[in-house]
């Protein structure tokens, strides 16, 4: 019995015990969820590339387009005792107004919706643009053009819930934008004001007088005189700011030369506000608009000054066409109330000059969409090492279930 002990003992000491097999049954909803979060994973390697591209200057051609858009209702709704010339452009169909319009909305929610993604998936990059001095005036964008396009609208008139509604909606926005920019210029003095001040800056000034034309254009007159008081005062800082900087003192980049057009767009929006205010384009409205035609003078006889932001063609391209809307919208008016041939030949001018800037603007634009749109293989081949081990890891774990 002793020694059938020990060689049992023994038999058990060197007999490996037999391997235990563990079969586990993998739930069909876990394996979808997986296959789920790896199709979400390359659809964001698909988005991320887009949107990190993407930023709020691209909102520059829908500004363009909405006020080309304000610019083709303007011209195709003469008044009743308008020039023969004024009356001349009035019989373009209204159908290619509304094609305008219609492409000025899809390019516009494209934008947005490119926007909002990036608001979502890239916050970080979205504050590193609220903090810049230059990004930050590019967030008034989307807002102005949303104004613009409200005010050329053919379905919503003035005075109507809708239009109401649209308006405080894309007001706010402004308002608190208003209180952050100024706040700062404010508070922080002229040392502040004069290191962060560029033409860019003057975006925000357009969003208070496009906002008080269209509260001006629903008979709000006390709203319409808050946001121009806002936008007249500090325009004035700002301009003195830009007008007496420093040498060397500019804070844009070479690249950024065409945004100094935004030098017509301010005054010739605060005329058009005032004439939608008063009812009148009277004195304070000509003056603003012989502001701008003289700044816009004096830009186009120093072609030298946008010769090296011109070598390579650039979504900051479109600061020439909206300006220069603008202008062309407060001509229309000027030559209303003046009623004289030289006041509508200039109207005509600036009016075909606009919508010539624009045309060639979006053609160059369609010709150069892989600037636009991100195309390098090195952005892609880096999103999708980034995500790659988080894939493989997924498809590892339904290989081991």
């Amino acid at each position: 019995m002793q020694t059938i002990t020990m060689l049992d003992k023994f038999t058990q000491q060197t007999t490996p015990a037999p391997p235990q097999v563990e079969l586990t049954i993998d739930s069909p909803m876990k394996s979808h969820d997986q296959t789920h979060d790896t199709t979400l994973l390359l659809i964001k390697s698909i988005i991320i590339p887009i949107v990190t591209k993407f930023h709020a200057g691209y909102f520059r051609i829908s500004l363009s387009l909405c006020w080309q858009t304000l610019l083709w209702k303007t011209l195709n709704e003469p008044p009743e005792n308008a020039h023969a010339y004024r009356r001349m452009l009035g019989v373009l169909p209204s159908t290619a107004f509304l094609l305008m319009w219609s492409l000025s909305l899809l390019i516009l929610a494209s934008l947005s919706i490119l926007y909002i993604l990036r608001c979502a998936l890239l916050s970080n990059m979205v504050k590193d643009e609220y903090l810049n001095h230059i990004s930050v005036n590019y967030l008034f964008a989307p807002w102005i053009s949303w104004l613009l396009l409200l005010q050329s609208s053919p379905f919503f008139a003035p005075k109507t819930l809708y239009y109401i509604i649209l308006w405080w909606i894309f007001v706010v926005p402004i308002v608190i934008l208003d209180v952050k920019i100024y706040g700062q210029w404010f508070t922080k003095g002229k040392r502040f004001l004069s290191t962060v001040a560029n033409p860019a800056s003057q975006l925000s000034i357009i969003g208070n007088f496009v906002g008080a034309r269209a509260a001006a254009m629903m008979g709000w007159k006390e709203s319409a005189m808050i946001m121009f008081s806002l936008g007249i005062v500090h325009y004035l800082v700002l301009f003195v700011t830009l007008y007496q900087r420093l040498t060397g003192g500019s804070c844009m980049p070479v690249s950024l030369r065409p945004v100094m057009f935004m030098f017509i767009a301010a005054p010739s929006m605060g005329s058009l506000a005032w004439d939608s205010i008063s009812g009148t384009f009277d004195c304070s409205s000509k003056m603003l608009f012989y502001l701008s035609l003289f700044l816009f003078i004096s830009l186009v006889s120093r072609p030298r000054l946008f010769k090296k932001s011109m070598k390579k063609f650039n979504v900051v391209w479109w600061a020439y066409s909206y300006p220069l809307t603008v202008l062309a919208l407060a001509s229309t008016e000027y030559a209303q109330e003046m009623k004289s041939n030289v006041a509508h030949l200039l109207m005509l001018i600036l009016s075909g000059l606009s919508v010539l800037v624009s045309f060639v603007l979006m053609v160059y634009t369609a010709l150069n969409t892989n600037i636009l749109l991100p195309q390098d293989d090195d952005d892609n081949d880096l999103i999708f090492m980034t995500l790659r081990p988080i894939i493989i890891s997924n498809n590892n774990s339904d290989t081991l279930t």
